[in-house]
């Protein structure tokens, strides 16, 4: 180790330099080279040959003795120093830089999931190459120019169908490593600067690489083209919906912490941040018809609480009350919310959204659902509306299939929210000539007194009897809005009730 001693300049003429203040220099400089030596023995052992020889301060050896723990042989030892790091705040900024610029990417995904660190833990994004002839969207052709030569389609409307054809292709994996090798991260991040102010967009961007994340030998490239730096200022946006979806991309590319993956549409609430609290039991949000993973357990729209700024003030208004009052409540819990796409009408499909059944909608999301871990601790799912027949269906056909067996031995409770058991009316009810004339395959299923529903129902009760689980079921009994011009009672009184063994309640809403 390299020291350095400062002391004032002198005269370098020798005759000059023989008296008392020349001897007792002397002596001081031979005292303190013992010390520093002495000092260099005792903290060269802790340091990694490449540290050995590094000229370092003596204030800046605790970042440099960090920056060697974290990259230690030994889990334990990795996962400490990251909390370590992650909790210091009184550093420089250089010293924050250092950081940067040494640590490992395992390392800098810790940083990024742990809730206090500093964002200046973290470089800004390499600088993105050059556009192609073609603008933005030239994975090997013109296709934007294009597209818009159709007719009066605005750009924006286009990238928004672009972007959701590429969240299909990014769920299949050969496909994301054709987006890797043709610069799709680089293409995907100026889309994501240039559209800061559209959250939509940048929201399917983020389900794009967290699908791509799910494929570990993508990694490198991830962390490589700067969007952990990225996700890691989303994870601490004031923002729900932005931050779950940065949780979703950091949690897959944690392979230190979590052993879980998370496909498209499973998103957790809770605990989004690497944490040191046990989870004791996972909760499961299944919303239903035209609901979402975030807006369907959000309170109840008020003008006064918009006027009021309720993201200032989560105690008194929230957008998604899993997240910031269950969370707070019970800590212990791992909340997930699932996300599928529905629809009232075909007439206005959108590509590549194919229509699924029921029966097709549980298989895919069961297989999601195991992906994230559930059934391996107790559960407990909550769900609204369809999302009610997709619950009974998961435990119906996780009961038939061996390797989900977990799923039902843990289940412990299930709980409805105005679940149609026998069917709606939606399907009769129009309004709008669209719904009338092409219902969705979604609004058939659940047409009243449905044969495949009265089957579904019959089953689930069968298998229900001798579980070990409670049943909870809440039925609205008033009229809901569905959109601007449908005002109807979805599910009546006799088609919430199980009408078997069931806790039920009636909710004035």
């Amino acid at each position: 180790m390299k020291s350095y001693i400062y002391v004032h300049t002198v005269s370098l003429d020798k005759g000059e330099n023989h008296g008392i203040a020349w001897q007792a220099r002397k002596e001081l400089h031979k005292a303190v080279r013992k010390v520093l030596a002495t000092s260099a023995k005792i903290l060269r052992n802790p340091f990694a040959d490449p540290f050995s020889t590094v000229d370092i301060e003596d204030h800046e050896c605790a970042v440099w003795l960090l920056l060697r723990k974290s990259k230690s042989d030994d889990k334990t030892t990795r996962l400490e120093a990251v909390r370590e790091m992650s909790e210091t705040h009184h550093w420089h900024d250089y010293q924050y830089r250092i950081i940067a610029q040494a640590c490992d990417p395992k390392t800098l995904i810790g940083l990024a999931r742990s809730e206090e660190s500093d964002l200046r833990f973290f470089l800004l994004p390499p600088p993105l190459p050059s556009l192609k002839e073609g603008g933005l969207w030239c994975f090997g052709g013109n296709g934007l120019p294009y597209a818009e030569s159709f007719g009066e389609v605005p750009s924006a409307t286009v990238e928004m169908f672009c972007l959701e054809a590429i969240v299909k292709h990014s769920e299949i994996s050969t496909h994301c490593d054709k987006i890797e090798a043709n610069g799709g991260l680089q293409l995907l991040q100026r889309l994501y600067r240039l559209h800061k102010d559209c959250p939509k967009v940048q929201r399917n961007i983020m389900r794009v690489i967290g699908n791509m994340a799910l494929n570990e030998h993508l990694h490198s490239s991830i962390v490589r083209s700067g969007w952990v730096s990225i996700m890691a200022e989303a994870m601490k946006s004031p923002h729900i919906m932005e931050s779950s979806h940065a949780a979703r991309i950091l949690a897959n590319l944690d392979r230190e912490t979590v052993q879980e993956k998370y496909q498209d549409g499973v998103y957790v609430l809770h605990p989004q941040y690497r944490t040191s609290q046990p989870i004791k039991a996972d909760v499961l949000f299944i919303h239903g018809l035209m609901g979402a993973a975030f807006k369907t357990w959000r309170q109840q729209d008020s003008e006064q609480a918009v006027i009021e700024k309720p993201m200032e003030d989560e105690d008194r208004y929230t957008t998604c009350w899993p997240k910031t009052w269950l969370a707070k409540d019970c800590p212990a819990l791992r909340i997930i919310s699932v996300e599928y796409d529905t629809s009232l009408s075909d007439w206005r499909a959108r590509c590549p959204m194919e229509r699924k059944s029921i029966a097709f909608r549980s298989n895919e999301l069961l297989r999601k659902l195991r992906a994230a871990g559930v059934g391996d601790r107790p559960v407990v799912w909550i769900s609204h509306s369809m999302g009610g027949l997709l619950v009974k269906k998961m435990l119906l056909e996780a009961s038939m299939k061996p390797e989900m067996s977990t799923v039902i031995n843990n289940t412990r409770g299930i709980i409805f929210y105005s679940v149609p058991h026998h069917g709606s009316r939606l399907a009769e009810y129009s309004v709008n000539i669209r719904y009338l004339l092409f219902p969705s395959l979604e609004v058939k299923e659940l047409s009243k007194d449905s044969p495949a529903l009265k089957t579904l129902q019959d089953d689930f009760l069968e298998f229900a009897k001798d579980k070990n689980f409670q049943v909870l079921n809440f039925v609205e009994t008033l009229p809901t809005y569905i959109g601007s011009m449908i005002k109807l009672h979805v599910v009546p009184v006799e088609s919430a009730g199980i009408h078997s063994f069931e806790t039920c309640w009636l909710l004035d809403a």
